[in-house]
């Protein structure tokens, strides 16, 4: 018998809750006590959860958050409850996870929330749709049948990305080269000759970082938050020992960084920049390869590098940055992705028909502030 421990002891203290959740399937960064407590300075409410069996070994957790929303003539604040990368369990047990997929819905419903959103990372399949060497999951089929059966909708909202491409570091060196494409280890070799040089960030960079952030997102089009938030970000991580920037320099001059979490003998790349000065002389390849390097040099077994397209084809927007990353010779990998459960049918019809609007009108001012700081 499993059982929902909401009030569990562990959910009150960091060091235990990280220690619990790194020895569930698939535990992930987003699942951490740190990243909690990054949210919970942005307007998010954590509600860890524990699942125990009756010998008191946790089965199950969830880094559950909630985030109050004002609706106009009612008293009372409705809210909604995500839980990023998470639950955490055995998603192959199909008892476990029927229970805890009713036990989340539960809590949507006590904290009265609009829906509960989920996006654990249940593999689907290997490798891309069509290809000789793709595979498909059981256990994915199996969990979406769940979810269907149990009214929760694929989400129009995609928080994270379905999808990725991880490295095995359980190679030497020179086979995780070897594996690489021809061009990227030339590139590699190339900024190398060209005389790009990686360092350790410090916490004295993470400005710098951010400028860079902000001309990369405006570079390349995508949309980026207000430099408090990243700066929360990478410094709680980096005090904690789970984050470390990597910076290349061309004659002392900062070109491009990328910022590594680790996690559970896990890395992801999470956060890249660069300017356009240097381009020409790759730094992001010998990056990448320094981050694979060091990532496996303290003991991590894989290298996510956090992203790959929904639609295998040019026509995809992340078709370009999937090239580079399938350079680095990793392997795709397909999730379920983002599911909802609509705890209040009505408002979450009126939350999903308004919030793309909502996002629209928010990416477009943040890409003018974005362009109005680097100008």
């Amino acid at each position: 018998m499993i059982t929902l421990k909401p009030d569990d002891p562990i959910t009150t203290q960091p060091q235990a809750w990280n220690e619990t959740i790194a020895g569930l399937p698939e535990a992930h960064v987003l699942q951490t006590w740190e990243w909690g407590q990054v949210k919970a300075g942005f307007g998010w409410k954590p509600l860890p959860q524990v699942w125990r069996d009756e010998t008191g070994k946790v089965e199950a957790a969830a880094l559950a958050l909630r985030r109050s929303i004002p609706v106009p003539g009612l008293s009372s604040a409705m809210s909604v409850i995500y839980i990023p990368k998470g639950p955490l369990c055995d998603w192959g047990d199909a008892p476990l996870r029927r229970q805890v997929l009713d036990d989340v819905a539960g809590l949507a419903r006590r904290h009265g929330a609009i829906f509960i959103k989920i996006d654990p990372d249940v593999c689907l399949g290997t490798g891309i749709p069509g290809q000789p060497e793709a595979e498909e999951y059981q256990v994915g089929r199996d969990m979406i049948s769940d979810l269907q059966a149990s009214g929760w909708h694929f989400s129009g909202e995609q928080v994270q990305f379905r999808n990725t491409v991880i490295i095995d570091l359980n190679k030497s060196p020179e086979l995780l080269l070897a594996n690489m494409k021809q061009k990227t280890r030339y590139n590699i070799h190339l900024a190398e000759r060209k005389g790009i040089k990686v360092r350790a960030g410090r916490s004295d960079d993470l400005k710098l970082l951010y400028q860079m952030y902000a001309e990369t997102s405006n570079r390349d089009g995508f949309v980026i938050r207000d430099e408090e938030y990243y700066q929360a970000v990478w410094s709680t991580f980096m005090q904690s020992g789970s984050a470390e920037p990597l910076v290349a320099e061309v004659d002392g001059e900062v070109v491009a960084a990328v910022i590594i979490f680790r996690f559970a003998e896990k890395a992801w790349y999470l956060y890249g920049m660069s300017r356009q000065a240097h381009r020409d002389k790759m730094p992001n390849y010998l990056l990448q390869w320094e981050a694979i390097c060091k990532a496996k040099a303290v003991g991590c077994r894989v290298y996510d590098l956090w992203g790959a397209p929904d639609v295998f084809d040019e026509s995809d927007s992340m078709w370009g940055v999937y090239r580079f990353k399938d350079g680095l010779g990793g392997s795709v990998v397909r999730h379920i992705g983002a599911w909802d459960l609509p705890v209040r049918p009505v408002l979450y019809r009126i939350y999903t028909q308004t919030l793309p609007r909502l996002l629209g009108l928010m990416r477009r001012r943040g890409k003018e502030r974005t362009q109005r700081m680097i100008g």
